[in-house]
């Protein structure tokens, strides 16, 4: 599916068309999952956080705007920061708080969709490679270890303004080995 698709998808979404929503939730859970495993490495707090995710989705679609971008990457973020909130939430001792009433059947990524998210994983880790030792390792402790820019920054030693930098340039980078 493509990012028009995407995009229309969102939008009808954002109407609370439900067959757009469920149309949406086929065609991009692979990938979501995939996040959230890679942030939690634990099969049923992903599943959670994904179905969390989704959850946020449809509440939130109407905020989505068309800007160019991928819409994966609205998508994505919005998986990745409820991955992390959930680590931190399980690391800090606090209960994750459940909302009565959502309920979302998880279909599972089919087994083409498994290796899509596969052969982007790896494309991922592949662009990973490129970046100097050290920048890779503070975006992967970020965006994947949840770390905070502070706990990075004190991990390599760094300004916290210098970690930021990485981040973003790094993040640059990606988008930009990614994008070919």
């Amino acid at each position: 599916m493509d990012r028009q698709q995407i995009e229309e998808l969102i939008g009808r979404t954002a109407l609370n068309d439900r067959a757009a929503f469920d149309a949406l939730y086929d065609a991009t859970s692979a990938k979501l999952f995939g996040t959230c495993l890679r942030v939690l490495n634990n099969r049923a707090a992903a599943e959670d956080a994904m179905q969390d995710s989704f959850v946020k989705i449809w509440q939130n679609a109407g905020r989505y705007q068309a800007n160019g971008l991928s819409p994966m990457t609205w998508l994505i973020t919005i998986a990745r920061n409820t991955a992390i909130d959930r680590l931190r939430a399980t690391r800090g001792g606090h209960q994750d708080i459940d909302t009565p009433g959502l309920e979302l059947a998880a279909s599972g990524p089919t087994p083409e969709q498994s290796a899509v998210a596969a052969s982007e994983a790896q494309r991922l880790v592949g662009c990973l490679d490129q970046l100097a030792e050290d920048r890779g390792a503070a975006v992967r402790g970020a965006y994947i270890e949840g770390a905070t820019y502070a706990d990075l920054a004190e991990r390599f030693s760094v300004p916290l303004n210098t970690m930021r930098t990485w981040l973003r340039r790094g993040l640059m980078a990606l988008r930009e080995c990614m994008s070919q």
